[in-house]
C-alpha cells in the first residue's frame, strides 16, 4: 500500500528549523516509515502514543531518533491512506508530546472531514 506523506504547517517549520544533519535524519527516517507507517502491533514502524501523564496523543504514533535525540508524531488517516506529521522536535522532556497534543486540538478543531487534509500541501510540492 501506498501511503501519501503531508505535514501541518507547524511541522513544516519545524523541520526548516533543524539543522542540516539533523534535517537528513528526519527526512530518512520519515521515508523508513512512510513505507509501512502503521503500528509496531500491526507489523508497522509506528510507535503507538496513547494518553500518558494527561497528555492524549490517542490514534498518534511517534518516530524517535533516540541517537539525535529527534522524535516525530504523526497520525495515520486510514481512509486516504496518508500519513500526517503533527511535530518535529528535539526531545526536551515531554515537551514534544504537550506541543503535539495543543496542535491536534487546534487543528481537529478546524478538521472538516477530508477538507481537513486538503488543507495541508504535500511535501513532495513545497521544499522543505
Amino acid at each position: 500500500m501506498n501511503w501519501k506523506l503531508e505535514f501541518i504547517p507547524e511541522a513544516r517549520k519545524d523541520l526548516r528549523k533543524l539543522d542540516g544533519s539533523q534535517r537528513q535524519r528526519v527526512i530518512k527516517a520519515i521515508d523508513k516509515t512512510l513505507k509501512n507507517p502503521l503500528p509496531r502491533s500491526e507489523g508497522g514502524y509506528g510507535i503507538e502514543l496513547g494518553n500518558k501523564g494527561g497528555v492524549n496523543l490517542t490514534n498518534c504514533l511517534e518516530i524517535k531518533l533516540r541517537g539525535a535525540g529527534l522524535r516525530a508524531i504523526y497520525k495515520l488517516i486510514r481512509t486516504d491512506t496518508e500519513m500526517l506529521v503533527i511535530i518535529v522536535d528535539v526531545r526536551e522532556d515531554e515537551k514534544v508530546y504537550t506541543d503535539a497534543e495543543e496542535r491536534i486540538t487546534h487543528f481537529n478543531g478546524k478538521r472538516a472531514g477530508a477538507e481537513f487534509l486538503r488543507s495541508f500541501t504535500p511535501l513532495a510540492s513545497q521544499p522543505v
